[in-house]
């Protein structure tokens, strides 16, 4: 009797454990992602990275079926948003998406407390967007050299807005100053959103912005575009010169973008984010948002993206060095 309820003991212990393990299975079998996703965008609402975030964003949540929410995280020049990612678990249910500055920040700024290499996984390049030099509609200046002009005969009173140190418009503003030999502080913003909006006032004379967040406002007449920063005139804009022809051979400074998860995060993620950011990219809804937005698609696998960082990186510490770019904080 003894022996064969000790029997029935671990008999029900056995069918218990095997029901519990049942249980569990198909929670560790879950297919991602399997809840919803947090896209961090490093700037307020309004700049060219959150435009091109939210362009992108309907069609990926539909893709994953799952809610794909846009969370704006502003400061420091993207790096507060940066470092949220960074600290995040390395699940692929927080990714970053940023521009070129995601670079620069820690060749510029020692409160920029990241490694490249160490702290983020690419996950792929998305493209580029030209920037524009624009000024404020009711400003007196015509074109890049009356802008440099007021600046040769005012040192230190003409201005530059951007929305980051670090960003592209930022580097392209430095190169031009550097270029042109002349003192044109440059005046950081949370944003292209806010800073276009003290340019449209007339509180500060110029900025450089991608096309995504500047463009609109040329097109509303609030400002007025003096140059595109392309090699080349854009075919829809033919009549807006470059700033390469006004006297500034090679100038080439776009603003570029892409996507990075947490260091660690498992390479099937990865490949997962990958394919589905390629195939959203071609949707036509988002190639229509994209290409309203002078957007130039180029999207590039994780490999191709790591390569690139690589090239980008060694670009910009001799940029860095040879303007004498530095902020402590």
């Amino acid at each position: 009797m003894q022996t064969t309820m000790h029997s029935r003991r671990g008999l029900l212990k056995a069918a218990a454990g095997a029901a519990l393990g049942s249980l569990a299975l198909p929670a560790l079998a879950q297919p991602y992602p399997s809840r919803p996703i947090k896209l961090v965008v490093p700037f307020p609402p309004g700049g060219s990275v959150d435009t091109v975030a939210r362009a992108l964003q309907p069609q990926l949540q539909q893709q994953l079926n799952q809610p794909v929410v846009v969370e704006n995280r502003p400061g420091a020049s993207s790096v507060l948003g940066a470092e949220v990612v960074k600290r995040s678990p390395a699940d692929g249910y927080t990714i970053l998406l940023n521009a070129s500055l995601q670079l620069v920040n820690p060749l510029i700024m020692s409160s920029a407390r990241y490694d490249m290499e160490k702290d983020f996984a690419p996950i792929s390049y998305i493209g580029a967007l030209p920037q524009l030099v624009v000024v404020s509609a009711s400003s007196p200046y015509r074109t890049v050299d009356d802008l440099l002009a007021d600046a040769r005969k005012r040192p230190g009173r003409v201005q530059w807005a951007t929305a980051a140190y670090g960003s592209a418009g930022h580097l392209a503003s430095e190169l031009l100053k550097v270029r042109a030999k002349v003192d044109m502080p440059v005046i950081p913003y949370k944003g292209g959103g806010p800073a276009l909006t003290d340019v449209i006032g007339g509180q500060v004379a110029s900025m450089v912005e991608p096309m995504a967040s500047a463009y609109p406002q040329v097109k509303s007449g609030r400002l007025r575009a003096l140059a595109v920063t392309t090699p080349k005139r854009l075919s829809d804009l033919p009549d807006l010169p470059t700033v390469a022809e006004g006297g500034f051979p090679d100038f080439n400074m776009p603003s570029w973008y892409g996507f990075w998860a947490p260091a660690g995060t498992p390479q099937d993620v990865i490949d997962k984010l990958h394919a589905e950011i390629r195939s959203a990219m071609q949707a036509p809804e988002v190639v229509t948002r994209l290409s309203a937005m002078f957007f130039q698609p180029a999207v590039t696998s994780p490999a191709e993206f790591a390569k690139f960082i690589k090239r980008e990186s060694d670009m910009y510490k001799s940029l860095v060095a040879a303007a004498n770019i530095r902020l402590d904080e």
